[in-house]
């Protein structure tokens, strides 16, 4: 059996210890303190580097457990995943912020963050319109924003974030009427009448007060007389002519173009 020459051996050696070593991950904050990692994360994120912030909150945490700093490098890390996009990391991180520290002075920011995190996802319902069956759209987002504002609002009613909140609140409000109506428009156009009838009056029952109203029970209105359901015409435009007596859908204006956005309530 041939053997290598031993000169060869050891120099494949080093040469594997050298590779070894070049492939090892250095830390370079091995040296640094918590406050040194806690400010060039902030330079971090201050100067847009939302993914390399992220793992310098991560040492933080682990290096300050248990002090505010570490609480502070847990909000932030949120903060960065929500500005980065990566919705699903900033919810799990604030989820558990909240059940690690209920009695932190940050939870009404971690509130209002979470928040903020699902009404920005909520944009993409909200500002466009596809071809694609509307009903399918998910409001799931709309509704977890307006819980986390609703418990913001409820707990912390002096909180800096309150008042903010609370218009976003009646946007969601808003927002998530206009949509009901939307769709019960579309299935109105498209002769399912029982269809939209079903989503008007989800808007009615579940919306009071909100401007997608008129529209909602204009539909009923016509949907009904389209199925000769005369009482039930009659009853809902008995209800509209109380509601809004200068109606214009009434005054023959009928339904919105469908080149009008949704979304546009003014």
């Amino acid at each position: 059996m041939l053997r290598a020459p031993l000169p060869l051996v050891s120099a494949l050696l080093v040469a594997g210890l050298l590779s070894a070593c070049s492939n090892t991950t250095v830390d370079k904050t091995a040296g640094w303190s918590p406050n040194r990692i806690h400010s060039e994360a902030k330079d971090e994120m201050n100067s847009g580097a939302y993914d390399k912030a992220v793992p310098l909150l991560e040492k933080l945490e682990g290096r300050a457990a248990g002090t505010p700093l570490a609480q502070q490098a847990q909000i932030d890390k949120a903060y960065s995943h929500y500005k980065a996009g990566e919705k699903a990391q900033a919810i799990a991180t604030l989820d558990r912020f909240m059940k690690l520290h209920p009695a932190s002075p940050a939870l009404d920011y971690a509130l209002y963050l979470k928040g903020l995190v699902n009404f920005n996802d909520n944009l993409g319902l909200f500002s466009f319109i596809s071809r694609q069956d509307l009903s399918e759209r998910d409001q799931k987002a709309a509704k977890d924003s307006f819980e986390s504002f609703s418990e913001l609002s409820t707990r912390f009613p002096d909180s800096r974030y309150a008042q903010d909140a609370r218009q976003r609140m009646t946007y969601i409000v808003n927002s998530l009427a206009q949509y009901e109506v939307h769709v019960a428009r579309y299935y109105f156009q498209r002769g399912a009448y029982v269809a939209a009838i079903g989503r008007a009056q989800v808007a009615v029952a579940d919306y009071q007060g909100v401007p997608a109203l008129e529209e909602a029970l204009y539909i009923l209105v016509q949907s009904y007389d389209a199925l000769g359901m005369t009482q039930l015409r009659d009853d809902a435009r008995r209800v509209m002519d109380t509601t809004y007596p200068q109606s214009a859908y009434l005054r023959g204006n009928g339904l919105k173009e469908k080149s009008d956005p949704w979304w546009k309530f003014w």
